[in-house]
């Protein structure tokens, strides 16, 4: 399947994404994680686009997006919002993962009647623990910007305990997927299915928190089984 790979100007900022299936099919708007871009979603949406039309986004500060000096979940969310708008989608489905996924619980949130179904990968909004140290920046060429590292852990070491709060928003059919052997305590993500109304938590064996790279098969067959139910 091919992949489309286009730009688009949002609030002034030039974005890229990666766009895969028939533009007439549904939309399904995907995430990516920190210091990664869109095309790790590519395996996933060479499937999904059979059904779907996948729009995947560099969020800022990642991949062909533009390198801004202001990096935040909420920010992200305002992208995605532009997003969305730019390209006509009323309601779309929306997949999440890491840092992707809290900026999809914050969109759902605040838009939920946006987001037909949402996909959340493997994490829960971010909440009070023991602090992250920021790593110092490595010598090689990055293909993401470093600033978002320092402004990303900043909001996970001082989360808005809102994000938690307003799970119960979350009004849309939602699956959490969880990595069996992932280092984000799988508990919390029991908590967030317990919180938002309608919600499936799956969780993967043998996956960490890459879960659509480590067993994409069965990725594929927990998304697939709840986008057709």
């Amino acid at each position: 399947m091919e992949t489309l790979v286009n730009q688009i100007e949002l609030n002034g900022l030039t974005f890229q994404y990666r766009e895969s299936g028939e533009p007439s099919a549904p939309p399904l708007v995907a995430l990516h994680a920190l210091g990664k871009s869109a095309e790790s979603w590519d395996q996933v949406a060479a499937v999904l686009g059979e059904k779907y039309r996948v729009l995947a986004l560099d969020q800022r500060g990642h991949g062909g997006s533009a390198r801004t000096s202001t990096y935040s979940f909420e920010l992200m969310s305002d992208d995605l919002f532009h997003f969305a708008n730019a390209m006509n989608l009323e309601r779309f489905a929306l997949i999440g993962h890491s840092m992707g996924g809290t900026v999809s619980y914050l969109f759902s949130e605040t838009f939920p009647s946006r987001i037909e179904r949402l996909i959340i990968e493997d994490t829960p909004p971010p909440f009070p623990d023991k602090p992250i140290e920021v790593p110092s920046k490595p010598s090689d060429p990055l293909p993401f910007d470093w600033l978002v590292v320092s402004s990303i852990l900043q909001q996970l070491n001082e989360p808005n305990p809102e994000w938690w709060a307003r799970l119960t928003d979350i009004i849309m059919p939602t699956l959490i997927i969880g990595g069996e052997s992932s280092h984000i305590p799988q508990n919390k993500l029991q908590e967030v299915s317990e919180r938002i109304p309608n919600c499936e938590l799956v969780t993967i064996e043998g996956a960490g928190h890459f879960v659509h790279d480590a067993n994409l098969p069965a990725f594929l067959a927990a998304v697939k089984s709840f986008l057709n139910s």
